[in-house]
């Protein structure tokens, strides 16, 4: 573990504070974790795709996400939230099987299709696989407000179009990276099932920061080192700051 751990303490400029670790591990908030981490999958699957139809597919490959999409969008937009009907659900009804056709103007397009459907395909399974835990536990699925965090890195997205891709890219690295950082922090505190699950989720989650860096780069004309630099200093100073709010990749909690 340590070894693909050791890549992900050296991207990040800083660790998870202890104070978030203590909040995290009390039983009154494994429920709320639980919850945010579910729908921190979704939302990872909904900005992959994003990027696709907005920058590599055409709009015919683009509706085709947008329908492999909808029944994870449908069952977390219902009233009901019928846990056990959406996981029964015939899976293979619902695969990606059409074929995705690049955009031909933006040179870069098939590059981003491989990796970032991969991403999507694992976030969907990781969704699924947090809600039967949550589901097991008689934790009931709800909306919740999305913390400040990756709004707040998407904040300094810069302005200029061609240059919106590579940050987009840079911060999806950061939100993948302390993801994986904080399953590492998280699993020995936790029970026997649910520290083998974060264990289990290291190495796609590295992965998926490592693809998100590098398509960055590929996707720049320079040397994307100082731009990497600036969004690491922007993350480290959410992850240190005290926060109002208990998420997955909330701040320090502020005391009671």
């Amino acid at each position: 573990m340590q070894q693909l751990l050791a890549p992900i303490h050296a991207f990040l400029r800083c660790e998870t504070p202890q104070t978030w670790i203590d909040v995290a591990i009390k039983s009154d908030s494994l429920d709320e974790l639980l919850i945010d981490h579910c729908n921190c999958e979704l939302k990872a699957a909904q900005t992959a795709i994003f990027l696709l139809r907005k920058y590599a597919l055409d709009k015919d490959s683009g509706r085709a996400l947008l329908a492999w999409a909808k029944p994870y969008e449908e069952f977390i937009y219902s009233q009901d939230h019928d846990v056990v009907s959406f996981l029964a659900r015939d899976v293979k009804k619902n695969e990606l099987v059409a074929e995705l056709m690049p955009k031909p103007n933006f040179k870069f397009a098939a590059n981003l299709v491989s990796p970032l459907i991969r991403l999507i395909k694992e976030e969907f399974h990781h969704f699924e696989q947090v809600l039967e835990l949550m589901h097991k536990r008689g934790i009931e699925y709800r909306n919740i407000r999305a913390g400040r965090y990756a709004k707040g890195m998407m904040s300094y997205v810069t302005t200029h179009e061609k240059d919106i891709l590579r940050d987009k890219l840079i911060v999806g690295a950061y939100i993948e990276a302390r993801s994986c950082e904080r399953f590492a922090k998280l699993a020995p505190y936790l029970d026997g099932e649910l520290s083998k699950f974060y264990v289990s989720l290291l190495r796609s989650e590295a992965r998926h920061y490592q693809d998100y860096l590098a398509l960055a780069q590929l996707v720049s004309p320079e040397d994307i080192s100082e731009r990497v630099k600036y969004f690491g200093e922007l993350e480290a100073e959410l992850i240190l700051a005290q926060d109002d709010e208990f998420r997955f990749h909330s701040g320090s909690p502020l005391a009671n």
